[in-house]
């Protein structure tokens, strides 16, 4: 029984003779369906027609397919001693792309920011003896393979390994996360933040949207709460959704400048 894939969003449903009738993801008005209709792709089929990349992405390797497929966001692996903690997952896990991790001290865990990068969370913590799968409790609705390595926390925040925290922030979901590491950016520290604050194309601030391709920007008060709850940590560096969508240095006050600049234009 073949694995399906959506095609708009890169979510992976479990073996069936036949695709899913629907995509919850996509169907939820933050995301859409493709215009052709709602179509699915089996996991072999994914893998013919492309094949995963791996590059650095200022200092941190990531992970990508070419073509781009999907929402085109790529994986991110975070140093942690002996191993990496990926953040947020794409659609794919190939042989090659897993013998690179592996090369790399292999997964220790996997925590995504939110539903639309859920990807192929359950074949990547297969390939690694079924490491944990850190989702945010709130947005368990939407998760499409259930596996048991899914670990649903809990609450405001939840910390992986003494430098690794998982902060809920919601706005772009219930259960929006961005990860902190403390030891990045040669110890001053990284927020990495898929699109929940989305590193603009000037790569001097970051924005919020409720739903990016239905142009739903983000209320006050969500941006507001996404502001206080990052306000504590110590970081110097953001790192975007997408490749190259970085803010190098600097990152704590382009932040705080982004919110006010935020607030202002939709005030």
């Amino acid at each position: 029984m073949p694995l399906w894939t959506c095609e708009t969003c890169g979510a992976q449903f479990p073996n069936g003779g036949n695709p899913p009738a629907s995509c919850v993801i996509c169907e939820d008005e933050r995301q859409f369906v493709n215009w052709k209709g709602q179509t699915f792709l089996t996991r072999e089929e994914l893998a013919r027609g492309h094949r995963l990349v791996g590059r650095d992405d200022l200092g941190l390797t990531g992970i990508g397919l070419e073509p781009s497929f999907a929402i085109g966001q790529r994986a991110l692996l975070v140093p942690q001693g002996d191993g990496c903690v990926m953040w947020d997952c794409i659609p794919l896990a190939t042989d090659d792309a897993i013998q690179h991790v592996a090369a790399l001290g292999g997964l220790k865990a996997i925590a995504i920011s939110h539903p639309h990068y859920y990807g192929a969370v359950a074949d990547w913590s297969d390939a690694f003896g079924g490491v944990p799968v850190y989702l945010h409790a709130d947005d368990r609705a939407f998760v499409t393979r259930p596996h048991p390595s899914i670990v649903h926390w809990t609450g405001e925040s939840h910390r992986i390994f003494d430098d690794v925290l998982l902060l809920r922030t919601g706005g772009h979901f219930a259960g929006a996360t961005v990860l902190h590491s403390a030891r990045s950016a040669d110890g001053r520290g990284a927020l990495l933040t898929g699109d929940i604050a989305q590193v603009t194309m000037d790569r001097r601030f970051v924005s919020f949207m409720y739903s990016y391709p239905n142009y739903m920007p983000l209320n006050a008060a969500a941006v507001r709460r996404i502001a206080a709850a990052v306000e504590p940590l110590a970081f110097d560096r953001i790192y975007g959704a997408w490749w190259g969508r970085n803010i190098a240095s600097g990152a704590k006050v382009a932040f705080a400048a982004s919110v006010a600049r935020y607030l202002a234009a939709i005030a």
